[in-house]
C-alpha cells in the first residue's frame, strides 16, 4: 500500500518515500490520492468506533460480574 504523507499547504505528496508534485500527477492519480485519503479517514473513524465498543463491552462484562450469584 502506498504510504502517503501530504505536507500542509504544499503542492507535493510523498508516496513510498518519493516526493511527487501534485501538478505532475495524472487526474486519475490525483483521484486515487483522494480515495486513499478518504479510506484512511474511514479507517481512523472505524478504529475510534471499535475502541468505544470495546470499552462498552468491558463495562457490560463488569456489570454482569456484579449481577452473578456468589457461589
Amino acid at each position: 500500500m502506498a504510504e502517503e504523507q501530504a505536507e500542509q499547504q504544499s503542492s507535493t505528496v510523498t508516496i513510498d518515500g518519493t516526493e511527487h508534485k501534485l501538478a505532475d500527477l495524472s487526474e486519475n492519480a490525483r483521484q486515487q490520492l483522494v480515495n486513499l485519503r478518504a479510506a484512511d479517514g474511514e479507517i481512523r473513524r472505524l478504529e475510534r468506533q471499535l475502541a468505544l465498543a470495546r470499552t462498552a463491552r468491558q463495562a457490560y462484562a463488569h456489570a454482569l460480574q456484579g449481577e452473578l450469584p456468589s457461589g
